[in-house]
């Protein structure tokens, strides 16, 4: 398969409203790329639309964003992807400002910020959103130590060893949050540049379920944290347990040393489990660790072994580059 210099990946379902236009902005803006519109079941003529204004289509049939997502990303082999909704709330403009860094190799990701410059919360007047955003925002900030600016955006372009090397795992709107979360796990390399944020234009329906979609990012952010970070978070679940452990055997432990009797014994009882339950988790947590650092060792010489050159000519590689990849070959 060819691969493009820059791919345009366009995710939409039931979008023929907007779709149009934001074939022709990012052709006007980007006249190098090639657009692509993936149509997931869409039940409008969103499909025909994009054909006819010159984007190559392609259709997935399960719904869903992450579903969208993980075929794009196996179909499509470019230098950088320059992902991007389809309902005109995203300017072209900001396109090649934000592909900048990752032909440069100066990213592996670039975030569309919305948040910084104040425009989302003028445009969009659903304040639940913004409170979504600010909390998955820190929970992730407290997880992984990295501030992003905006998690949620659909606007970002990424790199091919980035994509190619992307796990999705999640089947809707989380993919956005775990994008943000295994960028920063693996390390890779991220910018944030502030774009403007416009609402849907007037009769265009978002596809977002406020609550239902935010549970599930929240679920997403635990899920993540629990596989990647499994020593700090079994370790948190240790600390409840030693905790309540604590507070219900404090006072069992008083009155055995004061009469030599313990009186409440079911609650010693407890307190034993709880304490037990608690040892178990920070051992569970190690053995995880554990396994989670072989998987990340594993994947880091997978990378290298797909993408040798990805980040510059075999002049810049190290000293030992050509060693490994004659050992790698044998």
């Amino acid at each position: 398969m060819n691969q493009d210099e820059i791919a345009v990946i366009i995710p939409c379902y039931n979008e023929a409203l907007t779709i149009g236009k934001v074939v022709d902005d990012f052709h006007r803006e980007m006249p190098e790329a090639t657009v692509y519109v993936y149509d997931n079941d869409s039940t409008d003529a969103t499909a025909a639309i994009a054909m006819k204004h010159g984007a190559t289509v392609r259709y997935e049939p399960r719904r869903g964003k992450g579903n969208v997502c993980r075929q794009m990303f196996r179909d499509i082999n470019a230098a950088c992807y320059l992902m991007v909704d389809g309902d005109d709330t995203y300017p072209a403009e900001a396109a090649k400002s934000l592909c900048e860094p990752i032909l440069d190799g100066k990213a592996d990701m670039v975030v569309g910020d919305r948040l910084s410059n104040g425009t989302y919360a003028r445009a969009n007047g659903r304040a639940f959103h913004g409170f979504g955003n600010n909390l998955v925002r820190g929970m992730i900030k407290w997880i992984y130590g990295y501030g992003y600016p905006d998690v949620m955006t659909g606007y970002r372009a990424m790199s091919e060893p980035f994509v190619k090397t992307f796990p999705v795992l999640s089947e809707g709107f989380q993919i956005e949050t775990e994008l943000s979360i295994h960028a920063v796990d693996r390390r890779w390399r991220i910018q944030s540049i502030p774009v403007d944020y416009r609402d849907r234009p007037e009769g265009s329906q978002s596809k977002l379920d406020t609550l239902g979609d935010g549970i599930k990012v929240i679920t997403t952010v635990g899920t993540l944290f629990k596989d990647y970070r499994p020593l700090k978070f079994f370790s948190l679940v240790a600390f409840v347990f030693f905790a309540t452990g604590l507070v219900l055997g404090i006072p069992v432990v008083r009155e055995f040393i004061s009469t030599g009797l313990v009186p409440r014994f079911p609650t010693a009882i407890l307190t034993v489990a709880l304490m037990f339950l608690c040892a178990l988790s920070l051992a569970t947590g190690l053995i995880l660790d554990a396994v989670a650092k072989s998987d990340r060792r594993q994947w880091e010489l997978e990378v290298y072994r797909s993408f040798p050159c990805s980040h510059g000519s075999s002049v810049d590689k190290p000293w030992w580059a050509n060693e490994f990849q004659q050992r790698d070959t044998r």
